[in-house]
């Protein structure tokens, strides 16, 4: 079971008398609901076992297999995806990282049976700020008292477990919270209520629940990990969700070119159709670029996990930039449709709710300013002892079919990485003597943007690498997540040969490069010339029902949508 036979079990998205279609999708979120079709058939499909390890039965071994999976689960419902899918992975994770035996055969007994597990980590007076969490566990005769509360846990009330984020000891710093893995059945009904449920206005069928504690018993073996080790097992676990979470949202994004594109070449005005107008191809052109570079960028970070478990930064970098480049890419297509970007009925409503459902997927888990948090205090000694005098990445690296080793969770640090291949990468194919051409100038273009964030980065003092740093602190943080997109990008390219369009790679790479500001690498003739050429590109893969991304495979369906 893959993608693949995922896509052909949930048929054509734009058949209306498809129960799993976007029409049936759009009625159940108008009722703020899941979709009972869509999760009866994730029951069948097993997705579950996508998220438990072979070793304890299920199917997950890579994590750019599983990302593809989950991908296509959120081009057609990000309600399903995020409500029957993450959740629950985000949730089992930190039990694969942390739980002894016991608990990781339960937990796996429990999804393979097409149970949920909830990853109640979220206070709402507190949001990510996961050190000063308020909910606690206090020993007390052989057994933990939880009290406090939880809130906005997707699945919270319909979770068969909890795997519950408490603090366990009164000192400031990282050691003063741990992880608990409780069934719901062992949550005694004098102990536990539930609250009401939060509606939003992104992801509406995602039941986000809350609960409150009181003085709440559980036994004594809940505790994963040791006690004091929750931070550290919620971080080694979360390089894995933040690294997935970049890849799945090219599924949303995908959806959304196809609908704006789609409308470009239906809709008639001006003597012709939205597609004629010049500034209507440039948009599309734009944003299926913007859709390569967070799926080059995302699958380089999802390889990583596998060939490079030191390096902890390449996540939250990831999680940060695709989430800009996407909430970009859907305002810029929005301005393609119109009034039609808007309605939530008609051939196009899909878009809008694409566009409101990844907004929530792109801060959730982690803000954007908490990713830049994350990074900030190693830049300096990157700048000083990596960057431009490290050795290049392993080549394996950017070969997307390439093989990898099953991932193995305990091999991921939470510490300081001890080199920065990509940035490695970077100044190896920058260095190269060029040949004039555009992909050779924005090597050398990186390469000086390279140069110049060293500079500024060696020279960070103290104060600018915390949560109190100048908005230029930040905005140097911010330039080296597009520079780690940069060598992704120029590297898979240079491995592929002939695999991925010319076009397609000055076309990303002119958008990231707009990302850092100063003068344009192409003419305006070259860049009139490479837009021409991707939307080209993206209307016949509309028009072959092929997806946008690196893979190009073919979806359900006869022709394009309406």
């Amino acid at each position: 079971m893959g993608a693949e036979e995922l896509d052909a079990l949930l048929g054509d998205p734009w058949d209306a008398e498809n129960p799993l279609g976007y029409a049936a999708v759009l009625d159940a979120d108008e009722r703020h609901e899941m979709l009972a079709e869509g999760e009866q058939l994730l029951d069948r499909f097993c997705m579950n076992a996508e998220f438990v390890p072979v070793e304890y039965g299920g199917r997950f071994t890579r994590a750019d297999r599983l990302a593809q999976i989950q991908r296509t689960l959120w081009r057609r419902d990000p309600c399903l995806g995020l409500g029957y899918g993450l959740s629950s992975f985000i949730a089992s994770v930190n039990i694969w990282t942390s739980g002894d035996e016991d608990q990781r055969r339960r937990a796996a007994e429990l999804l393979l049976n097409n149970g949920r597990i909830a990853a109640a980590f979220h206070e709402l007076d507190h949001g990510n700020d996961f050190a000063n969490a308020e909910f606690s566990a206090q020993r007390r005769d052989g057994r933990w008292l939880l009290s406090g509360r939880k809130e906005i846990v997707t699945n919270l009330r319909r979770a068969d477990a909890v795997v519950l984020y408490a603090r366990t000891g009164e000192a400031v710093g990282s050691r003063s919270h741990s992880q608990f893995l409780v069934a719901r059945d062992d949550l005694p009904a004098a102990g536990v209520r539930d609250l009401p449920r939060f509606l939003s206005s992104g992801m509406r069928g995602v039941q986000l629940g809350a609960m409150a504690f009181t003085d709440c018993p559980i036994p004594a073996d809940s505790l994963l990990g040791a006690e004091g080790q929750g931070m550290e097992s919620a971080l080694r676990a979360y390089q894995i969700t933040r690294s997935i979470t970049p890849a799945v949202t090219v599924g949303p994004l995908d959806t959304a070119l196809r609908a704006a594109l789609g409308f470009a070449l239906d809709r008639r005005l001006y003597g012709g159709v939205a597609a004629d107008i010049p500034y209507v191809r440039s948009v599309i052109a734009r944003a299926y670029a913007d859709l390569l570079a967070i799926d080059a960028f995302s699958a380089v970070v999802l390889r990583a996990l596998h060939l490079s478990p030191t390096i902890a930064l390449y996540a939250p970098a990831a999680k940060y930039l695709t989430s800009r480049i996407a909430l970009d890419a859907f305002e810029e297509l929005r301005s393609v449709l119109g009034a039609q970007g808007y309605l939530r009925q008609g051939p196009y409503a899909i878009f809008q709710k694409m566009a409101r459902d990844i907004a929530p997927a792109t801060f959730a888990h982690i803000s954007r300013a908490g990713c830049l948090v994350m990074i900030l205090p190693h830049l300096p000694r990157l700048a000083r002892r990596a960057w431009l005098q490290g050795s290049p990445a392993a080549e394996e690296l950017f070969d997307l079919e390439g093989e990898l080793p099953p991932l193995n969770p305990a091999r991921l640090t939470v510490g300081v990485p001890p080199a920065d291949g990509l940035m490695g990468t970077l100044a190896e194919i920058g260095g190269r003597d060029s040949d004039g051409g555009a992909v050779s100038r924005f090597a050398t273009r990186f390469l000086d943007e390279l140069r110049s964030l060293r500079d500024e980065c060696a020279g960070l003092p103290p104060r600018d690498i915390t949560i109190s740093a100048a908005p230029e602190a930040f905005a140097l943080a911010d330039r080296y997540t597009v520079l780690l997109a940069a060598a992704s990008v120029l590297a898979v390219w240079d491995q592929a040969g002939a695999r991925y369009g010319d076009a397609e790679l000055i076309g990303v790479l002119d958008r990231l490069a707009g990302r850092l500001g100063g003068r344009s690498v192409l003419t305006t003739a070259e860049r009139e010339s490479t837009e021409d050429k991707l939307f080209a590109a993206a209307a016949q893969h509309c028009l072959d029902r092929r997806l946008f991304d690196l893979t190009a495979r073919r979806v359900p369906g006869e022709g394009r949508q309406p």
